[in-house]
């Protein structure tokens, strides 16, 4: 069912157990699933269900108890704490759900934030920042700040910011969860261009089938587990 090329993320037999009072909790449970590179997979699931601390550890925000992850090849659980903080800032954009924008900051300045991490010249940053911009639909508003921005566009900054350093995969976590229905689509047309134009991996939560459907793939979790997986891209 899935491609002979080499997976872009590969679990295999991830768990994640918290300890709660005298319970053990298993939050993954022996999940495997390869995502293939370019891929564009919607994540589903319950409260609980484990979809958030899946996309933790494929984000190396955490780490499992026990298993592999691989990550374009690397082995996550190799690296160090640092290692792992360098692969996120090189190689991950994270989108989320609120749109954490620099208020006093204007739209470029937010974009290129991430780039002053990366030790990347001043003139090198403009240039990318407004590269990004440019990229969802943003080029004329690089001056102007969040509070003159709609939601929609809020959310465009946020993911030229994720863009801005080029990664190879991008997480988005219920990234139209603040957006009225338009606005909500427009971003899911974004989303699906820059999956296309860039083949870029993107892994996204969501709770909203309809925002699902513009996945090409779908992850369904259920008690720690991978309940259903509806894909070419994806196999488990």
């Amino acid at each position: 069912m899935g491609s002979e090329e080499a997976p872009a993320l590969a679990f295999r037999s991830v768990s994640k157990v918290y300890q709660q009072g005298t319970h053990r909790v298993a939050a993954l449970d022996e999940v495997s699933f390869d995502v293939a590179p370019g891929a564009f997979v919607a994540v589903m699931g319950p409260s609980g269900s484990g979809k958030s601390t899946c996309m933790n550890v494929l984000g190396c925000l955490d780490t499992p108890t026990s298993g592999s992850y691989r990550f374009l090849g690397q082995e996550v659980g190799d690296l160090n704490r640092l290692q792992r903080s360098r692969l996120r800032k090189h190689c991950i954009g994270f989108v989320f759900q609120g749109f954490h924008l620099l208020g006093r900051s204007t739209a470029l300045e937010n974009v290129t934030l991430p780039l002053l991490y990366h030790s990347v010249p001043r003139r090198e940053r403009l240039r990318r920042g407004r590269e990004a911009l440019s990229r969802v639909g943003l080029l004329d508003w690089e001056n102007h700040s969040p509070s003159e921005l709609s939601g929609g566009q809020q959310q465009r900054v946020a993911i030229a910011r994720a863009l801005v350093t080029e990664p190879s995969v991008l997480l988005a976590d219920e990234p139209t969860g603040n957006l009225d229905s338009q606005r909500a689509l427009e971003i899911m047309e974004l989303l699906v261009a820059l999956n296309r134009e860039l083949a870029l991996t993107i892994v996204m939560v969501t709770h909203e089938a309809e925002m699902a459907d513009f996945a090409r793939s779908r992850l369904t979790f259920r008690d720690g587990r991978v309940d259903v997986a509806e894909t070419t891209e994806v196999t488990t």
